[in-house]
Formats: structure tokens, C-alpha cells, sequence
């Protein structure tokens, strides 16, 4: 049920486009009034979330370490795993974000006969999950052509660089294919995984189905159901949204309306979801944080500007109860007048 729940649920956006579209109006409202609304959904969801996790206080220093630290002289530091400046953050934070490189690092633990545990390396995982974002972010960039004019260097450099390896016509880029490929991948290690289908989530199969009904839809349209597809309507469409001026001025097929009314869900969706982590990685002190405890005193800003209170006033002060319970003490009470 955790995977068949958010699969109907995909399932069902994707008939609510097909039928409803085919309403005289509704057009407008799929290809002007949702999108603009989903990028309102996302752009304010992510600042909130980023604003919010920005002031959230970091009273220690608590970043993840797993090499040696900056000691004497002649012991080696591990400047990556164990940073203790600006720069070492910086170059740890770019090889996280860029490269993936803790999940380079992930090793996998099995338990075999005996019993006997052992840790092995684990780059599947990592492998894919570069092919899927990369795949992801090259897809992104190819599409501005469509809101752009004059289209970027940038963009035509992508997109060639995207079909070099042409196969047929329509040309076939390669992250249609890598991105369908990481989504099964990524979809069924959460099947086939013991382990992690248990911790598994709802939230994490919709995002899942999702991106996948959206590269379908994409590829239907361009391989498959091309024909039926105004190309020069949508460019202008998509202009016309960037622009504030959109207008929807000849008929474009019903499948583009599912595709980009499934884009829409997954910006809307975006802020609320563990998607988040794109802004979140930025933010994690486990991360941005350099492992210079033993060189600077970190002061908790939580903690109340407490005075000094030594013994002697101490004793002063509960002098009297302590005499009474019997604890010994360096002063004795003055001797009571009598009355």
C-alpha cells in the first residue's frame, strides 16, 4: 500500500488533466492559471523553508567527522572530514554537492551465515543517484529554450552536448533515457531492499511516480504522439507565462496539458516534501560547520547569564539549613543573643 497509494494517486492526476482539459475554458485554467499558481506554491514555499531553517539556532558545533582532526604539527589532518576553516568547509560543501561524495563513501552492511557481518562498498546507489540529478538538471536547461528569446549559448551548448549521440529523428537525447533509468533503479532498490522498503515512506514513493509520469508524458510527446503536438504554441505559451502575457491561441494537445499539469504538482509539492534537501544541504550545520572546537570556545547563546556564585556565598546563604541536616561547615553560626 505505500507504493500503490502515491502510484493511484499519479495515476489519477493524470486522468484529471486528460478529461478535464477537454472542456471548452479549462485550457486556460491548466495552461495559465495552475502554473502560475504552483510557481507562487513553490517560490514561497522554498523561501519560507530556507528563512526559517536560516534562523533557526546552531548553539553548537556539530559537524560530521569521520577523519583525523587538526592536532600537533606532525600528525596529518584530514582537511575534508575534519575542516577547520573557511576554505576546507568550502571544499568539503562543493564536493558534497556537486560529486555526492559521502555517498561515494557509503558502504553496505550484509549479515551472512555464521554469524558474520561484514561492510561492503555500495556505489550502485551513488551512481544512479548522479545519473537522475544530473539527468534532471540537463532537462531543466534544455526546456528554457522554450521561455527564452533569443536562446542562451548555454542552452544550445546543453542541448548539443544532450544528442550527441544521436539515434533516429526526432534526435534522441541521452538524459531521457539515464533519468528513466535512475527513477527504476532508485524505485526498485526501495522494493527490493528489505531494509529500506521498511523505512520507506509514502512521501517518498509519490515523488517517484511522479517525476516518472513526467518524463513519460515528455517522451510521448516527442517520440511517440509527436504529430498531435503544436510546438510554436507551447514556445509561446511558455513565453507568454514568463512574460505575464500568456495566451492560448490554437488548440495543443491534451497530453501536453497532463505533462504540464504534472509539472505544476511537483513544484507545488516541492516545499513540502524531503525534495527540500536541494536548499536543506546548504543549510545542515553537519556540514557548513568547521571542526575547530579545540581551537576557539563556542558559548551556547541558549544558555542564561549566570553570576558567579562560589562557595563561601554559597554557604552563606544556606548556612543555617545546612547546620540543621547535619552537613558540616567551614564557619559556624554566630551564637544567638538570648532574650
Amino acid at each position: 500500500m505505500k507504493y500503490a497509494f502515491p502510484l493511484a494517486a499519479v495515476i489519477a492526476l493524470v486522468l484529471i488533466a486528460l478529461i478535464l482539459v477537454q472542456i471548452p475554458g479549462m485550457q486556460y485554467l491548466f495552461g495559465v492559471v495552475i502554473p502560475y499558481l504552483a510557481m507562487a506554491l513553490f517560490l514561497g514555499g522554498f523561501c519560507y523553508r530556507v528563512i526559517h531553517w536560516g534562523k533557526s539556532p546552531v548553539p553548537f558545533r556539530i559537524p560530521t567527522t569521520c577523519g583525523q582532526g587538526y592536532s600537533l604539527p606532525w600528525i596529518k589532518q584530514d582537511k575534508l572530514e575534519a575542516p577547520v576553516n573557511t576554505a576546507q568547509v568550502v571544499a568539503r560543501m562543493f564536493l558534497e554537492i556537486v560529486l555526492f561524495r559521502s555517498l561515494w563513501r557509503n558502504t553496505k552492511a550484509t549479515v551472512y551465515a555464521g554469524p558474520k557481518l561484514t561492510y561492503e562498498s555500495s556505489k550502485w546507489l551513488w551512481l544512479f543517484s548522479i545519473m537522475f540529478h544530473y539527468s534532471f538538471l540537463v532537462i531543466v536547461i534544455r526546456h528554457m529554450r522554450l521561455f527564452l528569446d533569443p536562446v542562451p549559448g548555454l542552452v544550445t551548448f546543453v542541448e548539443i552536448g544532450d544528442s550527441l549521440l544521436q539515434i533516429g529523428a526526432p534526435v534522441m537525447y541521452t538524459t531521457d533515457v539515464t533519468i528513466v533509468l535512475a527513477l527504476l533503479f532508485l524505485f526498485g532498490r526501495r522494493l527490493m531492499n528489505p531494509q529500506v522498503r521498511y523505512l520507506s515512506l509514502v512521501n517518498d514513493y509519490f515523488p517517484l511516480f511522479l517525476i516518472l509520469g513526467i518524463v513519460i508524458t515528455g517522451i510521448l510527446m516527442r517520440f511517440f504522439i509527436r504529430t498531435n503536438v503544436d510546438i510554436n504554441a507551447i514556445k509561446q505559451l511558455a513565453f507568454g507565462l514568463v512574460t505575464f502575457s500568456p495566451t492560448i491561441v490554437t488548440e495543443i494537445s491534451s497530453l501536453f496539458y497532463v505533462h504540464l499539469f504534472l509539472v505544476c504538482t511537483l513544484l507545488a509539492y516541492f516545499p513540502f516534501s524531503k525534495l527540500m534537501h536541494m536548499g536543506g544541504v546548504f543549510l545542515s550545520p553537519t556540514r557548513n560547520l568547521a571542526n575547530n572546537s579545540r581551537m576557539k570556545r563556542h558559548i551556547n547563546p541558549w544558555n542564561p547569564d549566570i553570576k558567579p556564585h562560589s562557595y563561601a556565598s554559597y554557604e552563606d546563604e544556606f548556612r543555617e539549613d545546612m547546620v540543621e541536616q547535619g552537613i558540616p561547615v567551614e564557619k559556624e553560626l554566630p551564637p544567638k543573643a538570648n532574650d
